[in-house]
Formats: C-alpha cells, sequence, structure tokens
C-alpha cells in the first residue's frame, strides 16, 4: 500500500508499507513523501495515456522513494504526482531472503470483479506514519491494469496482495486508509502525525 507493513511476514495479517531500509536504484533520486493533511493526497489521479519512457522513469522514481521510506507499496500521488500509478514489491524484505526484490507496476488499474468475503487487515501508510489499525476489504479482487512494457494484465488478487492494491488504489481516488475508520480513530491517527511533526 502505500501501504506499510511492521512485519513482512508472507501473507499474514500485518500490513502494508514497511521494512527493512535500503535503497533500490542508487542512480535515482527518493522524493519525499506526502503526509496528511496535505491536500494533493486527496486529489484523484488522473489516467495515464499509455505507458512511455517518462512514466517509467517515474516508476523508478517511485520505486526509489518507497524503498528508502521501508514501504512495499506507493501511488504516485503520495509523491506529489496525481497520475494513476502504483508500485509494489511484496517480496522485499522477507526474513528468509531481505535482499530479494521483485517491483510490480500498474497502471491505470480497475477492479472488475470483487469477493463478497471481507477479510481484515492491519494496514498503516506511508502518508500516515506510525499509525496502525485494522481495515476490512474484499478477500479477493480481479484486476485489470497496463504494465510496464504498456501491455494489458488481468489477474486476481488475494491475501495481502488484494489488501495491498485496493489501499493503493483507493489513494488514487483520494481516499486514505484512515477513512475507512470511525471518526474517533481517524482523528487519533491525525493527532499522531502531528504529534511526529511537532518532534521531528
Amino acid at each position: 500500500m502505500s501501504a506499510s507493513l511492521r512485519e513482512c511476514e508472507p501473507l499474514t495479517p500485518r500490513l502494508l508499507d514497511l521494512l527493512i531500509s535500503r535503497s533500490y536504484l542508487s542512480d535515482m533520486t527518493a522524493r519525499p513523501i506526502l503526509t496528511v493533511p496535505n491536500p494533493i493526497l486527496k486529489q484523484i489521479s488522473t489516467p495515464v495515456a499509455a505507458v512511455d519512457d517518462a512514466i517509467r522513469a517515474l516508476m523508478d522514481e517511485m520505486l526509489e522513494s518507497m524503498y528508502e521510506a521501508k514501504g512495499i507499496g506507493l501511488a504516485a500521488v503520495q509523491i506529489g504526482e496525481p497520475v494513476r500509478v502504483i508500485v509494489m514489491d511484496l517480496e522485499w524484505g522477507k526474513a528468509d531472503a531481505p535482499d530479494h526484490r521483485a517491483p510490480r507496476f500498474f497502471v491505470n488499474p480497475e477492479i472488475i470483479w470483487r469477493s463478497d468475503d471481507l477479510a481484515p487487515y492491519e494496514e498503516g501508510c506511508l502518508s500516515v506514519p506510525e499509525y496502525y489499525d485494522d481495515v476490512e476489504r474484499p478477500a479477493k479482487v480481479r484486476l485489470r491494469y497496463l504494465n510496464r512494457d504498456n501491455e494489458l494484465v488481468e489477474e486476481d488478487a488475494e491475501g495481502m496482495f488484494a489488501t495491498c492494491i485496493q489501499h493503493e488504489m483507493d489513494h488514487l481516488e483520494g481516499v486514505l486508509f484512515i477513512d475507512h475508520l470511525s471518526r474517533l480513530r481517524r482523528d487519533r491517527a491525525l493527532a499522531k502525525v502531528k504529534k511526529i511533526k511537532r518532534a521531528a
């Protein structure tokens, strides 16, 4: 997700963007990740006409920013680019192979089917640092998107993959995971982020 995981155990309910610190693309510069209440995060991202070299360069910057921030998922709007592009790496930082990376790319993603069954996961987000809470989402979804080579792909997602892609796709609509919480819990998250910023 711009998701943030406190631990990266495969398919466990401990979730979305965190992990082992380390930069991935040494020739790219990590960009700052926007945090609440930055209004850009509430923008609806625009579709991409085609995956060209400029979009691939953006993807590389997103990956560098994601790894630098210890994340496993990132939407372009989180670095100030409100276009419908997501990068993700659910393999990075696993205990049995901490250096293994398997980045994935999703452009103009759509959910064309979702299961009735819901699955709770404890989510976090690089744009809401150091706050985690449970969110229920469809346990399985079917996706349609363009990949890095501008090819149209359809595939099914479940487990952490399903949760993470739905979390990141929320960003494309200007929605944060805390928007799924009660007002009390959302206010608690915002207060924590403000406290972190004051202490920085």
